[in-house]
């Protein structure tokens, strides 16, 4: 191999391994990596939800339990939406500033010290599944973050995302059914 080829296949072996090295590295934020830890989050009340968590029932929200949260974690945040609306995905609840000890969300209840913002039903609570026509899915996003957040109660589903952006260092999420009866 001729001296000129040999430098040629060293550049291309350098750049190969500088991309390599780019798509390998943390994100912008230098916060959250390539491989992010998951979170679990279940609930003993489903798998399909019962109507008393729903706009026909008592419109409280369902008892859930998560695991494996990072001891990293400064706190945690919630959101539950049901992206099968038909004018696009609809948010029944944003939770944040969770103590991360928290392991179980209690029926009907809020963590001590979190915030609840504001939802599609314009209100600042839980607004429990309530679909025009058919089965739609509920999802109960976790997210573990490394900062308590300075947002107000007033603050919407883009606004938490938003202000976690950067800080989420692990995430989870359970599915729940739901169809009016």
């Amino acid at each position: 191999m001729d001296i000129v080829a040999e430098v040629k296949m060293r550049y291309w072996l350098f750049l190969l391994s500088c991309i390599i090295l780019v798509l390998l590295s943390p994100g912008a934020s230098g916060k959250e990596g390539y491989k992010m830890d998951a979170l679990t989050i279940t609930s003993t009340a489903f798998q399909h939800i019962p109507v008393q968590y729903t706009c026909e029932g008592k419109d409280i929200s369902p008892p859930l339990v998560i695991d494996g949260i990072t001891l990293a974690a400064k706190s945690l945040s919630l959101i539950v939406d049901d992206p099968d609306a038909p004018v696009g995905t609809w948010v029944h609840w944003v939770l944040w500033n969770i103590d991360p000890a928290t392991r179980t969300i209690r029926e009907n209840g809020v963590p001590s010290g979190a915030v609840q913002g504001r939802n599609d039903f314009k209100k600042t609570s839980y607004g429990g599944p309530c679909p025009p026509s058919g089965t739609h899915r509920y999802f109960f996003k976790v997210y573990a973050l490394d900062t308590m957040l300075a947002i107000p109660p007033t603050s919407t589903k883009a606004d938490l995302e938003k202000a976690m952006r950067g800080h989420i260092l692990a995430e989870g999420q359970l599915i729940g059914l739901y169809k009016r009866r």
